[in-house]
């Protein structure tokens, strides 16, 4: 299948911004779907276009999945490989990609019913996993992400046709109001703001580090957080914010000595496979958007 077969819902990296409504639904199974997300629950992402979840993981979990970060960015042969990505200032790993394929530990975290059937509630089919990554913002310095709808990048750079893609970030430190936590705009979810300007070639490279193709405009991110407001996430380690693909999300440096680090999960309806890229001339390697479909058992 190719993208021509295809009508484009959501055109993103052209001459102008503009903004677009949401053409798909954001809960797509049935509320009364049986699941670990009680009714209220879906309501209220349906609304907010996120879900926040106390304690997703326990406490003795934590420590398992924080002793396997730890040992996979001190790993040399981890750091040398391309889905490692290093802070560009202080040359530490900022991210490593795939760990569910680079780790036991989150391979089983992936497939665990607590996750992977909140995914399938939200999404109303049997799911993949279309990204994974550990997230480390150790603290004195490390950058924060800038404002943008991972939406936007997934259908512009790797061909993901419709807005069918949940993401879950648990933490694994402390999630403090002043570490650098995750920022979204509730309801912004429903418009699709499709940014200016073309992809470069290889545009995952620099994108990683620090976002560039794909960003709104000042005039835009005003606009939204004039409508919309902007909450911060905090909680302990173990808590986790589930959230829609096309919310406006970013976070902020962590100038304090408290290091934030989550694992986060993208799961992808096995019905909205990836095509080719909407917007960008090849697509992103599969240790970003992955290209095997098989369904999560």
């Amino acid at each position: 299948m190719t993208t021509t077969m295809l009508t484009d819902l959501y055109p993103t990296r052209r001459a102008a911004e503009v903004a677009v409504p949401r053409q798909d639904p954001v809960v797509w199974g049935a509320p009364d779907t049986p699941g670990p997300i009680p009714t209220a629950g879906l309501q209220t992402y349906e609304r907010d276009g996120f879900l926040a979840v106390d304690q997703l993981i326990s406490d003795d979990e934590v420590v398992v999945c924080r002793r396997e970060l730890e040992r996979l960015i001190a790993d040399p042969a981890i750091r040398a490989d391309e889905r490692s990505i290093v802070e560009p200032r202080s040359q530490e790993i900022r991210s490593v990609f795939e760990v569910h394929r680079l780790s036991a530990v989150f391979a089983a975290l992936v497939r665990d019913e607590r996750l992977v059937g909140r995914a399938r509630q939200i999404l109303g089919s049997d799911v993949y996993v279309h990204q994974s990554r550990i997230n480390v913002k150790p603290g004195f310095g490390a950058g924060g992400f800038y404002w943008h709808s991972d939406f936007e990048t997934w259908h512009a750079e790797d061909g993901l046709p419709n807005m069918r893609t949940v993401s879950v970030s648990i933490a694994l430190t402390e999630n403090l109001d002043t570490n650098g936590g995750l920022m979204i705009m509730p309801g912004s979810h429903r418009t699709f703001l499709g940014c200016a300007g073309a992809t470069p070639r290889d545009n995952y490279k620099k994108s990683l580090q620090m976002q560039d193709a794909g960003t709104p405009s000042n005039e835009a991110l005003t606009a939204m957080a004039g409508d919309y407001g902007v909450k911060l996430f905090t909680g302990k380690a173990g808590s986790a914010t589930w959230f829609d693909c096309n919310c406006m999300h970013g976070s902020g440096d962590n100038i304090t000595p408290f290091p934030r680090s989550n694992v986060f999960i993208v799961f992808n309806s096995v019905e909205n496979a990836a095509v080719e890229p909407f917007a960008a001339p090849v697509r992103r390697p599969e240790f970003i958007g992955a290209r095997d479909f098989t369904p999560l058992r």
